[in-house]
């Protein structure tokens, strides 16, 4: 089996365990979108890594060699990411399917190297942020955009969605991360919220896009 096939069901996993520590084989065949009989060979495979755990009924574990493997995997993604944007002069909506592709190179100095060029950045060009080389990962402190009150200034620090179709969308509304949101109105009835930004641009935020923008506060 790849190793690259295997190091992407690691990932799912990985970010499941983040979401809900009682994964099912279910909640991981609907992830990769493949038939549970082919998660369970996947599983059996991972398990002889080390680095899941799965007994028959229980929830599916990650182990602590599987939670760093994955980070290191995360870290390689996130560093070509920043790679390609920053030195490369990619856009942040076209960078993901490439980084995929380079994340399982088995050379640790060709990243290492990339973090040098990059001046060791803490976050990729989505606000997530960078793995350490021991797999660690300092997770800041945000408010989703929908949070915050009316008449404050709100600085985009991250994005909880970062597909290409929402990067492209706010591509078109000129808004990207460190740019200064002022909170000018927030609509009881579905949450919208309007916002002045940039050259006294406004624009109504639907809710859905505000639980998507992750924010600091502008003092």
């Amino acid at each position: 089996m790849a190793t690259h096939i295997k190091e992407n069901y690691l990932k799912a996993i990985y970010y499941l365990d983040r979401k809900d520590k009682n994964i099912s084989m279910s909640d991981l065949s609907k992830d990769m979108k493949v038939s549970i009989p082919t998660v369970n060979s996947m599983v059996k495979r991972l398990q002889e890594e080390k680095w899941v755990v799965y007994e028959k009924y229980k929830p599916l574990r990650i182990t602590k060699k599987g939670k760093k493997q994955a980070a290191l995997i995360i870290r390689k993604h996130r560093l070509t990411e920043m790679y390609l944007v920053q030195l490369m002069g990619f856009g942040w909506d076209e960078v993901h399917d490439i980084a995929e592709e380079i994340e399982h190179i088995k050379i640790d100095a060709f990243f290492d190297r990339m973090d040098t060029l990059l001046g060791f950045p803490s976050v990729d060009p989505h606000g997530s942020p960078i793995p350490d080389i021991h797999g660690n990962v300092v997770q800041k402190s945000y408010l989703e955009l929908s949070e915050v009150l009316p008449g404050g200034n709100y600085r985009v620090c991250a994005l909880k969605d970062s597909s290409k179709e929402f990067l492209q969308y706010l591509n078109r509304q000129e808004i990207k991360l460190g740019t200064t949101l002022e909170i000018a109105r927030i609509e009881p009835f579905d949450k919208s919220i309007k916002v002045i930004y940039g050259n006294s641009s406004s624009l109504v935020l639907s809710a859905d896009v505000c639980c998507r923008l992750m924010v600091e506060q502008v003092f």
